[in-house]
């Protein structure tokens, strides 16, 4: 029979397994603005740090993790970052969701020269127009996930497409990459309409009917989250989906189809996050101790913060120390097992080669899944060195 933790229990071990001394990781991200990603998101690095403890920390250091708020503000994340290195003397910094968030703290790891890790925001500046030697991205970028999908739409055949997106940074990295590359692929496309809506404030009947209203034989959708459902919602009511191909950032993970639930579209080609029908070994070893720790099944952002961790914690043993130097040296080339498979930090640009699964929405007992994917490995899909060395100012 397991004994109640008590302070003194707190105390001895304290005294036991931090004798040692610990390493702090520093986190920030949205997690009042972006719940459905970020609460699965913590228990994956929770998770994460349990298990690296268990095992005996980083050589005899343990981990511990703290983390803050950003109000999804640039200057809230900027003053968190601040006070998290002066109050809590954090080791290493990492986090952040959304992409104008993360080259805030990109920026600041710049000028501080302290290692920062962005886990999760996907605009692709933060490894090339704005990347610097602290900053490393965990994530596949907006233009390796477009790049996954640009194939897929290539083979719709299609010619007049439509585009709808969040009016930030990361909707509009995401078109921009898109557009660039169907067109390489497919001179001769279209774009018949274009709908730039404000983050978390769509006005999807709007945006539905406009879209609908030029005639596309295709759309290139980029809203997630509450947008996102509200837009399939009235995309729906509108008949707008109805004998049109759809390509979708983001729509096949968990967090959002299950939102979605008896809504959610047939046959979106998407990117996302099948948990419930990956059979590696990697993938259900994660899978099984995620849902025996938390009694509930992991979602995108689960295995983005458990990745982060352990990410952080293969640089922490390759380095020897948490030395800001020794950290950008053992991260470039670093090599991390995960869920997903072996991924390594590129030297060039300190992009990860985390890779992502492409699909198709299906519903199935009312309920919103990945049918007919295949992972798709991020090292496959990156632009030239030259055009990385072309990109980067700092090096």
């Amino acid at each position: 029979m397991h004994k109640p933790f008590t302070p003194l229990l707190a105390l001895l071990f304290a005294g036991g397994a931090y004798a040692q001394g610990a390493y702090t990781i520093g986190e920030i991200n949205s997690y009042k603005a972006q719940p459905a990603f970020l609460e699965p998101y913590k228990k994956g690095m929770e998770l994460a740090v349990e298990q690296i403890n268990a095992a005996g920390g980083i050589q005899g250091k343990q981990l511990r993790l703290v983390t803050r708020d950003d109000n999804a503000t640039p200057g809230d994340a900027v003053r968190a970052a601040e006070e998290l290195i002066a109050r809590e003397k954090v080791d290493v910094l990492i986090g952040s969701f959304l992409s104008h968030v993360g080259l805030a703290l990109t920026d600041f790891a710049q000028q501080k020269k302290r290692f920062f890790l962005a886990a999760e925001p996907l605009t692709d500046k933060i490894v090339w127009e704005h990347g610097n030697r602290y900053t490393f991205r965990l994530r596949p970028s907006t233009y390796m996930q477009v790049a996954m999908l640009v194939p897929e739409a290539v083979a719709l055949k299609k010619k007049r497409w439509a585009i709808v997106y969040p009016n930030y940074e990361y909707g509009q990295s995401a078109v921009t990459t898109f557009k660039q590359l169907l067109k390489a692929a497919q001179p001769d496309v279209e774009f018949v309409a274009e709908q730039a809506t404000p983050l978390g404030k769509v006005d999807a009947g709007s945006v539905a009917q406009a879209l609908e209203d030029a005639k596309p034989d295709a759309i290139f959708n980029v809203l997630f989250a509450a947008d996102l459902a509200k837009f399939v919602r009235e995309g729906n009511t509108r008949g707008l989906f109805a004998g049109r191909s759809v390509v979708s950032l983001l729509s096949g993970e968990p967090e959002y189809l299950d939102t979605l639930k008896s809504e959610t579209p047939e046959g979106w080609i998407v990117t996302g996050y099948p948990w419930y029908a990956i059979q590696t070994p990697e993938h259900k070893a994660f899978l099984d101790a995620y849902m025996k720790r938390f009694k509930d099944y992991p979602r995108a952002g689960s295995v983005v913060g458990y990745n982060a961790v352990q990410s952080v914690a293969a640089g922490l043993a390759k380095a020897g120390s948490a030395d800001t130097e020794k950290l950008i040296t053992a991260f470039r080339g670093l090599q991390v097992a995960t869920p997903f498979g072996p991924i390594t930090y590129r030297t060039q640009d300190h992009q990860s080669t985390m890779g992502a699964y492409v699909g198709k929405t299906a519903l199935r007992m009312g309920k919103g899944v990945m049918v007919d994917f295949t992972y798709r490995d991020g090292a496959k899909y990156q632009p030239s060195d030259a055009e990385v060395k072309r990109l980067r100012k700092d090096e």
